[in-house]
Formats: structure tokens, sequence, C-alpha cells
């Protein structure tokens, strides 16, 4: 087995991938467990920024997805070349986004937070908080274009690395600046989001040396005016359609993050600790998810359609078992996991309430990450799209409106639509990946490529 193989088998992709996602989970754990100690108000504001900030983030995270895929692709192809020109493009697009859209929340902060229906009490924080990060969103941009990039080679264990320092950056930072510890001022909030921003700075410049040398050849200076056209018409090809789905689940959460302010502040708090809980839940399955498209666009690259067609399946049941786990696990811990965060009792009440509804949304979850993410590295982006815009739109979105506000069902109505949502669009990704049409594509290649292999084989 080559090294390159070696390195996209599942378990090689998803063990640093699991493991980076842990550590920015605990990251954002340690970000509302410290902000609590501020306040509830303030742990609502860090919650339904952060919803805002990933809204945005769609902008070059679907460039970021669409162009993983291919450099994927073109590295199980052994088109090496074109794997490093997507990535220096794909890097040089999301710096500009990123730079406009630090700009605009920096310099809209006051009017975006009062779009978002807060209390007026929660506006003061809003403002600072999202002047802070929000102002720093490009660092974001390219730390997760680079992410991106470096995980698409097979190379998941740098990015883990890069979260375990930025994580003990964040933390030391946080108690630094929130409470005015080791010298440094009493900052608040205002400390909590400056923390944010500088680990995200040390990650992004870790992250682009590794980058400059993730290809056979290292990154130049001129290689900043590279461009392709019709490699970068493939990229948005795959990206726009990405685009639409993750912008229809961001806003999704977004718009349901403001019928839960509607609701309350105490409302909104327990979503925001309901979050982080549940992220507990399914982030080894998503790190599977993750793992199986980039191994599946390896495959499938390669022309080995069959194995990319079972691997899915394999990885799905592995995903089910550990994310039912998971969620029993919390539903028997959660009442002790969250006096932890607050000693609210009506937050506490709430929030266990959710956890039996979080043990059937959970399941549903995983089968669609793992099978949508599979469609995604063949391509087929395009149907994800169309199901995620329709069943976000009218049934995440609108049911979660109708059962939680119109209906007063509350947090329960809004919890009961996410899952109606999340099982139907599994369902319809599951029929979609059975039918083959888009691995069928692959599978004239095939020949192509063993010819490859073959004089490859006789120049060694």
């Amino acid at each position: 087995m080559s090294d390159t193989a070696r390195k996209m088998t599942l378990w090689a992709l998803a063990w640093p991938i699991f493991i980076e996602m842990f550590l920015h989970l605990l990251l954002g754990t340690a970000d509302t467990l410290m902000v609590s100690r501020i306040s509830d108000d303030a742990v609502a504001v860090v919650g339904i920024a952060t919803q805002m900030f990933n809204a945005a983030n769609i902008l070059f995270a679907a460039v970021a997805a669409g162009a993983g895929v291919l450099i994927s692709q073109r590295i199980g192809a052994r088109q090496g070349e074109d794997a490093r020109l997507i990535g220096i493009m794909t890097v040089k697009a999301s710096l500009v986004i990123g730079i406009a859209l630090s700009l605009a929340l920096y310099f809209g902060a006051s009017e975006l937070a009062q779009l978002l229906q807060l209390e007026g009490g929660l506006l003061p924080l809003a403002e600072i908080y999202i002047s802070i990060v929000g102002g720093g969103m490009v660092l974001t941009a390219l730390m997760s274009t680079l992410s991106t990039v470096i995980r698409s080679t097979g190379d998941t264990q740098t990015p883990m690395y890069v979260a375990i320092s930025m994580n003990v950056v964040h933390i030391a930072l946080n108690y630094a600046l929130i409470g005015g510890e080791l010298g440094f001022p009493e900052m608040g909030l205002a400390g909590a989001a400056v923390s944010t921003v500088a680990s995200r700075l040390l990650a992004v410049v870790v992250l682009y040396f590794v980058w400059s040398r993730a290809f056979e050849r290292r990154l130049e200076l001129r290689d900043w005016l590279s461009s392709d056209r019709s490699l970068m018409k493939e990229v948005l090809r795959l990206g726009w359609p990405l685009g639409l789905n993750m912008s229809s689940w961001f806003l999704s959460q977004l718009m349901i993050y403001t019928f839960v302010a509607m609701l309350g502040a105490k409302e909104l708090a327990a979503r925001t600790y309901m979050n982080t809980l549940e992220s507990f839940c399914f982030m080894l399955g998503f790190s599977i998810a993750l793992a199986v498209q980039i191994q599946i666009a390896y495959l499938f690259g390669a022309g080995r359609t069959e194995e990319a067609y079972r691997s899915t399946f394999r990885a799905s049941g592995i995903g089910l078992v550990i994310v039912g786990l998971n969620a029993l696990l919390l539903y028997a811990l959660g009442e002790p996991i969250l006096s932890i965060f607050t000693t609210d009792s009506d937050i506490v009440t709430m929030c266990l309430s959710l956890l039996m509804l979080n043990l059937i949304l959970q399941p549903g979850k995983m089968v669609n990450m793992a099978f949508g993410n599979s469609l995604v590295a063949v391509g087929d982006t395009r149907f994800t799209m169309i199901i995620s815009v329709l069943s976000m739109g009218f049934i995440a979105t609108g049911l979660s409106y109708v059962l939680g506000i119109q209906w007063g069902w509350g947090l329960t109505g809004i919890y009961v639509a996410m899952i109606a949502d999340e099982y139907l669009r599994g369902v319809l990704v599951v029929i979609r990946w059975s039918g083959r049409k888009m691995l069928t594509r692959g599978a004239v290649r095939e020949p192509e490529l063993e010819r490859g292999k073959a004089a490859l084989q006789v120049g060694e």
C-alpha cells in the first residue's frame, strides 16, 4: 500500500479529525463555561452571535468544500499539479472574501445586533462581541480553508495539532482577559472576543506554513499569480450548490435562534447550552462523515467506484452506533453536566426535557451527514442543495415557527421540526446514493487509470 493510499483509509483520516473537532468543541465549551461566569445574558449573546458568524462563514466554506473534493479526486487520479493549483486559488479567494466580511461585520455590528431581535439589555454586549470577533472573520476564513486543503491531501493530523495549540492559547487568554488575571485588564465579554481572535491568528500562521508545503512542490511567491479558469470553474460548479446548501442550514439555524429569542432570554440560554451538549453527541460521527467524504473523493478519482459505494454504508453504520451511545450517555448524565454551566433551575429543566428528543434527533443527523457527504464527494452537489433548500426552508424553519411560536410548544416544538427535517433529508440522500447515478460516471475512467498505473510501474 502506498503512503497516499495508507493516509486515505477511514481510520487514518477519521481519528485526527475527531480529535480536531473535539478540541474545537472544547474551545467553544470553554467560551460558554467561562462566559457563563459573567452572566447567562452573555452566554445568550455568544450563542446567537456564533450562529450569525456561521451564516457568514458559508461564503468561503462553500468554496473550500468544493475545492477539497476536487483536490482529493485529483490526488486519487495522480494529478498533483492540478491539486496544488486548486489549493492556491482557493486560499486567494478566501482571503478576499474574508477581508470583505471582516469590514462588514466590524462597521455594521450595531445594526446587525438590532436585526437579531435581542432584548434591550443584550444589545450593548452583542455589539461588542460582534465587532471584535466579526472583525477577525478573515482569520476564520483562512483557518477554515487552509485546514480543508491540508485535510484533502490526506494529512488530517496537522490540523489536529494546530487545534491543540489554539485551545491552549484560547483558554489561557480567556482566563487572563475575562476576569483580569495575571496582571491583565478585566475585559469581561470583550476579553473572550479578543481571546478568540488571538487564538485564530496563531492557528492561521501555523496552517499557512504547513499548507505551503502540503504538495509535491513548495509554494513560491510567483505562485500567488497562478490561475486556471477551467479549474476555477470546476471549483465553482461544485461550490455554488454547496454554498446554497450550507446557507440553508446556517440561515435556518439563525432563524430558529431568532424564534428562540422571541421566547425569552432563558430559552435562548437553554438553546445555547443544548448546542454545546449536542455537539458531544455527534462530533465523532461528523468526523467519520468528513473522513468518508475525503476517502470517497479519492477512490472516485482513482476509479474505484464499488469500493467507494460500500464505504458509505460502513461509515454510516459505525457512526450510528457511536452517536446512539453518546446520546444515551448524555441523557443519563445531563443534569450533573448542566449544573456545571448554570444554576438557573428553569434553564436546567428546559434542557433536560430536550435531551430525550436529542436521542431521536442525532441518528437522523448521522445518516444525513454520512450519505450527504458521500454525494458531495462524487460531485452530486446540486441534489443535496435542492433538498436542503426545500426541507430546511419549509420544515426546519417554517415548522419551527408554527409549532414553537404559533402553537406555543416552545423549544419542544422547535426540536420536533428539526427532527422532521433531518429524517426527511436522510431518507432522500440514502435513496439517491443507492441509485449510484453519479458513481457510474467514475466507472468509465477505470481503464484509463489502470493504463496510467501500468505505465508508471514500467517507468519505475
